[in-house]
């Protein structure tokens, strides 16, 4: 109890952020709880209904950034440190981490980076006897600690060493170094919006991409933004925006949505024209779909059910189209989503293969005579995507590859594989400024049942 009145008794401004910013640092690096999981839903950290929006955003951006860096730092503190980061208080660890991520990336004054995870070491029982070393190791991190990154200049600290290895054999080194140097940017935000993709460029001070997404660099509260209470758009990573497309026109024709949630595809294909059937196991994620379209005046049947059971059981039903996000590792996705490449281990892919297996058998069953299957999935590994569909292809003999072409992905050749599959990497579409390029790693193919 004296603890609790000292720690509440020193509170300063951005305190609370940066308290809230390493009880999630711990839920990721100790405790593998996802940031999705910490930051949303039931199960999000209780004290972030009373920080401000400045605050809620200052938190993530130093959560996400300490998970880019994550290995430049532990570099960096390594070599500032006699005898390594304390490991019996993981409060002094996440100070640590805290301070020097904002020392060195961050528009924080150093004074106030060193003063604020001094106070967060002193405000918790274990970690308090660590204050003075965190104010010399932070000191020292401001005189020194850029000429250390300096020494390194290495994207590929940052990257798990396990998807390093990988990448570098499938893609090669040079691909896979640009991968690492894309993943280490933080990413726009990308939209998909209804119609006139130019206006709402203008209006929200961003981009058209070639593809027909915006992107801008807009801060804050998506709810905030011009047209969203309007349901003008969604939030939706360009390169995920691309896999429903492949359908062609699907106006008037049955579409199954298969793992559908949270809903950036379902509404394309309704937007299209299409009758489209959502299917997703997690009640959470289809609340969220369903609050989703919603907003978007959009119209789906939607159903709680594990895909490959619901696809047994409604095979007799009249499908024209089904698109496959499937489950995967989403490694893909780590510029957006940082934790993940923390978080999932080599030994994740051969459980989540199998599921895909599982979902694409059954697809191709449900499927009519002279429907389409997009299969796609946000991961980097060939397992989860070439691998997946070639195997498809010599077990069942009615599927054949329909090849995308490069008019049908705004003449973006370098994202088509030579077979004619869609392959997107982190470090495609490049831009000048490194936070308006890249896209979500993604891999989809357009097959057909004859």
């Amino acid at each position: 109890m004296p603890q609790q009145r000292f720690a509440q008794s020193s509170e300063a401004p951005g305190l609370p952020a940066r308290r809230i910013a390493a009880d999630i640092l711990d839920g990721v690096l100790h405790k593998h709880r996802t940031l999705d999981e910490q930051l949303d839903g039931a199960a999000a950290h209780p004290g972030l209904r009373n920080l401000s929006d400045r605050d809620r955003a200052l938190m993530r951006r130093l959560v996400a950034t300490i998970l880019r860096r994550l290995g430049t730092l532990g570099h960096v503190l390594s070599r500032l440190l006699d005898r390594g980061v304390p490991t019996d208080a993981p409060r002094a660890q996440s100070a640590l981490l805290i301070g020097a991520a904002q020392i060195l990336w961050m528009d924080v004054p150093d004074h106030a980076a060193v003063d604020l995870s001094v106070r967060l070491v002193q405000s918790d029982r274990r970690a308090a006897k660590y204050a003075g070393l965190v104010n010399a190791v932070l000191r020292r991190c401001a005189r020194e600690g850029q000429p250390l990154i300096d020494e390194v200049k290495s994207q590929a600290l940052d990257v798990a060493p396990w998807l390093m290895a990988r990448w570098s054999s499938h893609y090669g080194p040079s691909v896979a170094r640009d991968i690492a140097t894309a993943i280490g940017h933080e990413p726009s935000l990308d939209l998909t919006v209804k119609s006139d993709p130019a206006q709402w460029a203008t209006r929200l001070h961003g981009e058209m991409l070639p593809t027909g997404s915006v992107r801008t660099l807009l801060q804050g509260s998506v709810t905030m933004l011009p047209g969203f209470s309007e349901g003008q758009w969604w939030v939706q990573d360009a390169a995920a925006a691309l896999p429903a497309r492949l359908l062609g026109d699907v106006a008037g024709k049955t579409v199954v949505d298969l793992c559908a949630a949270p809903g950036g595809k379902t509404a394309q294909l309704v937007q299209a024209g299409a009758r489209v059937i959502a299917v997703d196991r997690s009640p959470t994620r289809m609340g969220r779909l369903r609050d989703n379209l919603a907003r978007l005046a959009l119209n789906a049947e939607m159903v709680v059910a594990e895909g490959a059971e619901w696809l047994e059981k409604n095979h007799h039903r009249k499908i024209d189209g089904i698109l496959l996000d499937a489950p995967c590792t989403s490694t893909g996705t780590i510029r957006r989503h940082p934790d993940i490449g923390w978080l999932r281990l080599e030994s994740d892919i051969p459980p989540l293969v199998a599921a895909q297996k599982r979902l694409l058998q059954g697809a191709v069953a449900a499927l009519r005579p002279g429907g389409t299957l997009v299969y796609c999935t946000c991961s980097l590994e060939p397992e989860e995507g070439e691998q997946a569909v070639s195997e498809l292809m010599a077990s069942e003999s009615a599927i054949k590859r329909l090849p995308i072409k490069p008019g049908e992905v705004a003449g973006l050749i370098e994202i088509l594989t030579s077979e004619g599959d869609l392959r997107t990497l982190p470090c495609h579409m490049p831009h000048q400024d490194p936070r308006l390029g890249g896209l979500d790693g993604f891999y989809a193919a357009r097959l057909v049942k004859s």
